[in-house]
């Protein structure tokens, strides 16, 4: 069993520590893993050569008073035109990590030559140490999660003490299946506290975790078995949604049977008061439950932390929506830790005691990073949500979740506060709980256009921050946001916009040839300069010249974000559309970002999906033409001249260059489960073409009913769409 005993000045910097005082940095500490890899005590060392204890090196915390909409921001500030300083930040974040083998530097290179940096090359640690294990023992009671569970009316805290010991039992559990480093896991289950065990577990071992959305059909499961080929795969007898249970075992059987590659051991949750899935022991299933009583009945649960190279994988993430071969987004140990540790701190304004509600799935990036690892680094509290911000059971569970737990940062998707609005206009609900301790809403996923912010900001009063930032699966961690963390400058929110790159990104503005646009305000194609931030990803999963074409290709020395926008005059990054989103009108190019923004001002719009289409002028079709269609979801009864109102609008604010003439109104509109809106899905209804409907729609009668609507105005092809 793993023995810690802090000396008395360890247990005085704590001290020091949880009551705000700067404590010094001793000049010796324990070591942190033996040359075998396993992880024995707390101890890092600096770049200067001298050890720091684990948690030592800390200043306060405290964010700053907030009594307007004038913010605190890093003095670290960077444009697309600024000469940043990228090493500055990780020269100084990298002392919050406990490494067994301190980074030679911050930035090194590697064989690649359309992005040939490496962070913190030839450090070694290991992730779940620095999520878990340094915690439990400096913080044993400390919460570390509260799972709510609105599906079940269930609810459970676990501190970082029963965090270790789970985590210990389900990476035994694997390891007595043969897994070890380097070796890949999937993990196929709902919102429940085992799946995150199951992704630390795979962090202590050295394994590679891919989390496969909960629920997802087969056939796509399948592709993803076949192109990360897992020893096991760990999953759950059914998800929960609002009004079905979805049974799992079938799915993944199913995957199973079409998928080339085979998979010996499957683990099973069996969720208590739901149908239990029926397993075939003979042909390798295996129930969850019981397999950790056997693990510790044999008291075989993994006490050591794999020790892995900074550049090794943590884990690896399946970009949704995508035909052909999956891309599987490939995450590094070093990188990672050291950038959400960073993040929690310096974006968040967060410290130990805090508590963190990001309203996402563990399936999404942001659940990876806001759920599970960024939080847990931080020894910060989780909550770990399994519902919908509406239905279950109404549009207050958000609110009543802040305010049972004490959130002081909650992160969601733009269209899950669209969904609260449309139900709860007046926000009655959020009224009736006690917000007192939130500090900020962030939000990101998709554009925070104006209306939802204020809206936001009008609930939530104007000493709580309502925050849009910018980031991709690719990116890791945020590349635009404003940032709540100390030592700071302070600059206004300006609604509408993303913020400001975050110190470490060099956003840009190239138009399509490749040329910089360093006047303000220029529309064009958003890029960052490389070397990309610490968090961000280092390949796709064995494809490493689809991350070179995907990504790197069309503009050298940059990464291609695939979104449209621009930099204004004070720095501010306006992320408008995805650039295959652009309307080609008359020569000009509009984004549909702003035509929406537009339309979500008129108090009866609550929800709008802006889609280009081609421009029929007398029986021709102009090269390169489209005009706008504009599809709203309206709150309840509504005037008889709204289009006529919408298109007014938009002449208006743009000119009558934006030729808005075709303005739809549906009940709904097509999402992913993680809320963005399927524009393509849209755009291939209009033109005729076969509808590729992902695997993680959220409904997809949906599209049945939109192409009803569509057909109804004359505006798809009378041939039913291929859905």
């Amino acid at each position: 069993m793993l023995r810690y005993t802090p000396s008395v000045s360890l247990l005085r910097q704590l001290h020091h520590h949880r009551f705000g005082r700067v404590p010094k940095m001793p000049a010796r500490g324990r070591a942190l893993l033996t040359s075998s890899g396993v992880i024995k005590g707390a101890t890092i060392s600096k770049l200067s050569g001298k050890n720091t204890v684990c948690d030592g090196r800390t200043s306060t915390l405290t964010p700053p008073a907030h009594n307007s909409l004038t913010l605190a921001y890093p003095t670290l500030h960077f444009s697309s035109t600024t000469n940043c300083n990228k090493m500055e930040p990780w020269t100084q974040a990298i002392d919050d990590i406990c490494w067994q083998q301190r980074p030679s530097s911050v930035l090194g290179q590697r064989d690649l030559k359309a992005n040939p940096y490496l962070w913190f090359p030839d450090g070694k640690l290991n992730t779940c140490y620095n999520s878990v294990d340094r915690h439990a023992l400096t913080s044993p009671n400390t919460v570390a999660i509260h799972w709510h569970s609105a599906a079940t009316q269930s609810k459970l805290s676990v501190t970082y003490a029963d965090l270790l010991t789970r985590v210990k039992d389900v990476a035994g559990m694997l390891a007595d299946y043969g897994v070890k480093k380097g070796d890949t896991v999937v993990i196929y289950m709902p919102m429940i506290l085992e799946a995150v065990y199951s992704m630390l577990a795979c962090a202590r071992l050295g394994a590679v975790h891919s989390v496969v959305f909960g629920g997802f059909a087969p056939k796509e499961l399948a592709k993803r078995i076949e192109d990360c080929k897992p020893k096991v795969i760990l999953s759950a007898s059914c998800g929960i949604e609002p009004k079905r249970v979805i049974e799992y075992k079938p799915l993944l059987d199913e995957a199973l049977r079409i998928s080339q590659h085979s998979v010996p051991i499957r683990v099973i949750y069996q969720r208590p008061g739901q149908a239990l899935a029926k397993l075939d022991h003979q042909s390798g299933d295996r129930n969850f439950d019981q397999e950790i009583e056997r693990i510790q009945h044999e008291s075989k649960a993994f006490q050591q932390c794999i020790s892995v190279d900074s550049a090794d994988p943590l884990y690896l993430l399946y970009t949704s929506g995508t035909t052909g071969r999956p891309k599987g987004v490939v995450r590094s140990n070093g990188g990672h830790a050291v950038a959400l540790r960073w993040s929690m701190d310096y974006i968040f304004g967060l410290q130990k005691g805090d508590t963190i509600f990001t309203a996402s799935d563990i399936g999404w990036v942001v659940g990876h990073t806001y759920i599970v690892y960024g939080p847990l680094l931080a020894g910060l509290t989780t909550v770990l949500y399994e519902g919908k911000p509406v239905g279950t059971p109404d549009a207050s569970v958000f609110w009543k979740i802040c305010s049972e737990y004490n959130v002081k940062a909650m992160f969601a998707a733009p269209t899950a506060i669209r969904a609260i609005r449309r139900e709860d206009p007046e926000g009655k609900f959020a009224h009736r709980q006690d917000l007192s301790n939130l500090r900020a809403l962030f939000l990101a996923g998709e554009r925070s256009d104006p209306v939802t912010i204020h809206w936001c900001q009008q609930l939530l009063g104007s000493n709580k921050q309502v925050i849009d930032c910018w980031w991709l699966t690719e990116t890791g961690q945020p590349v635009t946001s404003t940032c709540l963390g100390n030592n700071a400058q302070l600059f206004p929110i300006k609604p509408g916009s993303a913020g400001k790159p975050v110190p470490g990104a060099n956003v840009c503005v190239l138009d399509d040839e490749g040329a910089p646009q360093d006047n303000p305000n220029t529309f064009g194609n958003l890029v960052i300069k490389l070397p990309m931030v610490p968090a961000a990803f280092t390949t796709l999963w064995n494809n490493e010249q689809g991350y070179v074409d995907s990504y790197f290709k069309r503009f050298p020395g940059y990464f291609d974000t695939g979104d449209a926008g621009m930099i204004d005059e004070e720095g501010y990054v306006h992320v408008m559309s995805r650039t295959d989103d652009l309307i080609n009108v008359a020569g000009h190019r509009l984004s549909t970002g702003s035509i929406e923004e537009i339309l979500l001002s008129n108090t009866s719009v609550v929800e709008t999906c802006v889609v280009p289409i081609p421009d029929n002028l007398k029986g021709h079709v102009r090269i390169l033409e489209q005009t706008p269609l504009a599809l709203v979801v309206t709150s309840g009864k509504v005037s008889n001249t709204l289009k006529q109102d919408l298109v007014k609008a938009v002449r208006n604010d743009l000119g009558a260059i934006a030729c808005l003439d075709k303005v739809v109104v549906v009940a709904r509109l097509p999402k992913t489960r993680s809320g963005k809106v399927l524009r393509r899905c849209i755009r291939d209804m209009t033109a005729g073409n076969p509808v590729n409907v992902p695997a993680t729609i959220e409904d997809a009668t949906v599209l049945t009913d939109i192409e009803a609507a569509l057909q109804k105005e004359g505006l798809v092809p009378q041939t039913k769409a291929k859905l």
